[in-house]
């Protein structure tokens, strides 16, 4: 009789637990993306949008994504990247060339070139590892689905920034034009 109390419990407990069933299929919505792909650092798993800044490793451009709520216009996205990397990013080794390096005063597009405002720096304010400092601005604003290229100005003239390879150029400038920091040459 235990047996048949136990089954009848059992059954009844199963019925009640299930997925009920629909007359017809109903539609059900994907979650939002995009998803990181394996390997690929992420600082803030929750957010909709993949943002794309380089920093620097080893005298090596590194490729970092974080995560955001809302998709960053240049300026914001910019501004993140003169901000720095964050203290997860910090405790993996990453800095940036960009503090004392290169002062931006500001960007806007024409088109899908991104032109970067760089006010005059005081004379011997300069470093080293200004080629860094550029190559982080330019490999971060191509990263955009909307800029394909940057150029740098100062009071409105074309300013010459080091590249990779050493030589100066006025621009426009693409990540290409830093791939020999990168650590996928």
């Amino acid at each position: 009789m235990n047996a048949r109390l136990a089954l009848a419990t059992l059954l009844v407990l199963l019925a009640g637990c299930g997925v009920p069933i629909d007359d017809r299929p109903r539609a059900v919505e994907a979650p939002y993306g995009p998803f990181p792909t394996p390997g690929t650092a992420s600082s803030d798993p929750a957010g909709r949008f993949t943002e794309a800044l380089y920093f620097v490793r080893d005298d090596r451009l590194v490729l970092v994504h974080r995560r955001l709520d809302m998709s960053p216009t240049a300026t914001q996205h910019l501004e993140h990247l003169l901000a720095g990397p964050n203290e997860a990013e910090r405790g993996e080794g990453l800095t940036t060339a960009l503090f004392g390096a290169v002062t931006v005063a500001g960007i806007r597009l024409t088109g899908t070139r991104a032109e970067v405002d760089v006010p005059s720096v005081a004379e011997g304010a300069g470093r080293s590892d200004e080629v860094f400092a550029f190559g982080q601005i330019v490999c971060t604003l191509t990263a955009r689905p909307d800029v394909d290229t940057v150029s740098f100005l100062r009071d409105g003239s074309p300013l010459e920034v080091p590249r990779a390879d050493g030589s100066l150029s006025q621009g426009p400038l693409t990540a290409a034009d830093y791939v020999e920091l990168s650590g996928s040459d």
